[in-house]
């Protein structure tokens, strides 16, 4: 039964049991989402499926999930995938090397230690939010770098909320319905089956007007001269054709702190006849040396009107 005061959703085996108030994502003050992405995180928590994210890298699909967590007042837990990660890293791990040395030493303690399979069971983020007393966000951080068949590996527990640890032979099921969050930078195509499952939003790269809300978010007393100029130079770059990796929200950002460490001008980014100029420390806006050359020749070209 639900706790007074709380709400519960009974759409799958075990439910979410959030305070009503604190069901809806409006937003943080440090944290710019548009309208779209609050009705789909919302559409996520009241499905209570899993919502995949996608995005170009830099556009805020981590800090997403770390801030819908602090908003509902729910402890986050991470788990950010490498291509080496497997799903059961995820469930649990049975450590037995560490236990066939505590055997070769148990003349020391008596064997104790041993005797208890429950000491070697390293416990990984599913079952940790599984077992949780409270409701938990968790994190599954840029899915797409692992094998193809790690999603298909995590279907049955995170549509059902439960798997089983044969090694102490017990049904580790959620007490409570973690509201799940999936990134994905698009590396690798996701199964169907997997899809399924979840809810799906693409955070779109933010237009002009979105992108100097999150400038005026990180950098409130940045004056309007020097953001106005750095915004248009950011978006001309960022349009110039074959560029292999266009700049980011997330490095317009850094880029912004590094003119106000050097204490740059806002004349220092356009050049006096208005056209593009090479502008300093270009270095945190292209990240490679054949976009870094595409720039120069494009420069080289504007200025002797070829």
């Amino acid at each position: 039964m639900p706790l007074a005061g709380f709400f519960s959703a009974s759409l799958g085996p075990t439910t979410f049991a959030l305070p009503a108030h604190a069901m809806k994502f409006h937003g943080t003050k440090n944290y710019v989402a548009t309208q779209d992405l609050m009705l789909s995180v919302n559409a996520a928590i009241t499905l209570q499926r899993p919502l995949l994210v996608k995005g170009e890298p830099g556009t805020g699909k981590t800090m997403l999930a770390e801030e819908v967590a602090a908003a509902l007042d729910m402890p986050l837990l991470q788990w950010h995938i490498k291509s080496t990660t497997k799903a059961q890293q995820g469930l649990y791990e049975y450590d037995a090397v560490s236990r066939l040395r505590d055997s070769q030493l148990s003349d020391i303690d008596g064997g104790e230690r041993v005797k208890d399979i429950q000491n070697y069971i390293v416990k990984g983020v599913l079952w940790q939010a599984f077992t949780a007393d409270k409701p938990v966000a968790l994190l599954i951080d840029e899915i797409d770098k692992a094998d193809i068949e790690f999603p298909n590996d995590l279907l049955r527990e995170i549509d059902r909320m439960e798997f089983y640890c044969y090694e102490t032979r017990e049904l580790i099921k959620a007490k409570h319905r973690p509201l799940v969050f999936i990134t994905s930078n698009n590396e690798k195509e996701l199964p169907d089956a997997f899809l399924r499952r979840c809810f799906f939003h693409y955070i779109k790269f933010p237009d002009a007007t979105t992108m100097q809300s999150i400038v005026d978010v990180h950098f409130p007393g940045l004056k309007k001269e020097l953001v106005s100029a750095a915004m248009k130079t950011f978006f001309d770059v960022r349009n110039l054709p074959g560029l292999k990796k266009k700049p980011s929200t997330s490095e317009l950002l850094d880029w912004l702190k590094l003119l106000m460490a050097e204490d740059i001008p806002a004349e220092a980014l356009q050049s006096k006849d208005d056209k593009m100029a090479v502008p300093p420390l270009v270095g945190a806006l292209l990240k490679n040396e054949q976009d870094t050359t595409l720039f120069e020749k494009l420069m080289f070209m504007q200025r002797h009107n070829r």
